[in-house]
């Protein structure tokens, strides 16, 4: 599952070359011309997927965006693209899965394995409705894994109140069987440790979440962003006892960050 952090820092990039004279660059005036941005900020999130609990972790972040051509960040991976169309754009994707550690599963810890991150590989497609409105979906496999992610998402860039820019998303997420069973499964041997029944989730639909991102720029080359996500997880990942008797179906995730750009 993607930070939302990392998300909401490729729609402030997007906006500061879309956001107008005030806030274009010597050089960055094209919508099509590299730019560059850098932050540090704090993300609040759950401590694993379907968890209760939260944590606080700083966030550090780079992003390299080349309009129509190539696009990474230390966040939300790498994009490459292929298809170059007017309305549908399309081409490799990457990013990095993150697991869970034994010291955020709490009560969970030494009777659930700790899981380590992964990379995952694939493509995706994205068309652009209108000039505010894109919808998109990308497909990835754990390059040392089993797992299989998919995920369908809707960008609404609303109408800016002054200098404040914000947007709204929805997204879809699904996983195979192999990832459902690594975040969510239960083995004979957890069950009778944690008192529970097994579980060996089937694929489906994961997470469902909606989005809220604010870029408040602070001066030209500086802003700040602030993400806002409810999330719910859906289906059996949602039945796990993980969830039901450890967790919570709700997942809030809350990021603020500085931005430098370029």
């Amino acid at each position: 599952m993607t930070p939302p952090l990392a998300r909401s820092f490729r729609r402030v990039c997007l906006l500061l070359m879309t956001a107008g004279p005030l806030w274009t660059l010597p050089g960055l005036a094209a919508a099509d011309s590299p730019i560059l941005a850098v932050g540090a900020g704090v993300q609040r999130m759950p401590s694993w997927p379907g968890s209760n609990d939260d944590q606080n972790d700083p966030v550090p972040y780079l992003d390299i965006n080349w309009p129509g051509h190539v696009s990474f960040s230390t966040l939300n991976g790498l994009q490459v693209e292929l298809l170059h169309g007017p309305v549908l754009h399309g081409g490799i994707y990457g990013n990095y899965q993150w697991g869970r550690q034994r010291g955020d599963l709490g009560v969970l810890a030494g009777r659930i394995p700790s899981l380590p991150p992964r990379i995952t590989g694939g493509g995706y497609l994205e068309w652009q409705l209108t000039r505010r409105i894109d919808v998109g979906t990308d497909l990835s496999h754990d390059i040392n894994g089993a797992g299989a992610y998919f995920r369908g998402y809707a960008d609404w860039e609303l109408p800016s109140v002054g200098l404040l820019h914000h947007s709204l998303s929805l997204s879809w997420q699904a996983m195979n069987g192999a990832a459902m069973n690594r975040f969510f499964g239960i083995t004979p041997t957890q069950a009778s440790a944690l008192n529970v029944s097994p579980w060996q989730p089937a694929a489906g639909g994961e997470l469902a979440s909606l989005e809220y991102d604010l870029f408040v720029p602070t001066s030209q080359h500086t802003g700040v962003a602030l993400a806002l996500v409810y999330g719910r997880l859906l289906g059996q990942a949602a039945r796990s006892p993980l969830v039901t008797r450890y967790g919570s179906r709700t997942q809030l995730t809350e990021s603020v960050a500085f931005v430098y750009h370029l």
